[in-house]
């Protein structure tokens, strides 16, 4: 039997969602350190709430940078009884992962008729090499025009170490095509492998 649904949207932290909700019942959380700590990729939304970003995440993560996931797994209404707002994600394994991060991407997915990725968040340089690299991928993407800003400090991606990260809104059109979102994983992460410090080697880009 599913849980009885409270709606997350009356949630003012992550405790509220924890009191509402049970772990491994309702959610899971799903996270790994990578090879460079100084760089995480998050999917507060995973799942069944905004499905698959746990998968682009963890793509995009693989064994060089630090993963956080937290994904609904109830039977029905994950979206309404877990999408704890980003300026409100504060549960305490992503925070401590992100600590010590000096560039946090946080995955998303949203609605939309055609193929985007919507980009916000505080680190406006990171936002801008991302952009060209999805370009080059012919993915279309923007920065305005839109209301995922993701510029609030409280706001997941910017609680890292660096107080700015960069957040991106995959449209549902997007998300359901195998091939656009191979595309996103490969420009995002080939532009995180070439912010690893050249004291502890740089990677090479994906083909």
């Amino acid at each position: 039997m599913t849980p009885a649904l409270v709606l997350a949207e009356t949630f003012l932290s992550f405790k509220d969602l924890a009191r509402a909700y049970e772990v491994d019942v309702d959610y899971q959380i799903n996270l790994s350190a990578g090879l460079n700590p100084k760089i995480a990729v998050v999917a507060p939304h995973g799942g069944a709430i905004e499905f698959p970003t746990s998968r682009v995440a963890a793509a995009i993560a693989g064994h060089e940078f630090s993963f956080y996931s937290f994904e609904g797994i109830r039977e029905a209404d994950n979206y309404a009884a877990l999408h704890l707002r980003s300026e409100r994600f504060d549960e305490p394994r992503c925070l401590e992962l992100i600590s010590g991060c000096d560039h946090v991407v946080t995955v998303h997915g949203c609605k939309g008729v055609d193929q985007a990725v919507l980009l916000g968040g505080r680190d406006k340089a990171l936002g801008e090499e991302i952009a060209a690299a999805l370009g080059a991928e012919g993915i279309y993407c923007k920065f305005d025009g839109h209301k995922f800003y993701g510029t609030d400090a409280f706001n997941i991606c910017n609680r890292g170490r660096s107080r700015a990260g960069v957040q991106l809104e995959l449209t549902s059109t997007l998300r359901n095509s195998p091939e656009a979102v191979a595309g996103v994983v490969r420009a995002v992460r080939n532009v995180l492998l070439r912010l690893v410090d050249a004291a502890d080697g740089p990677c090479e880009p994906q083909p």
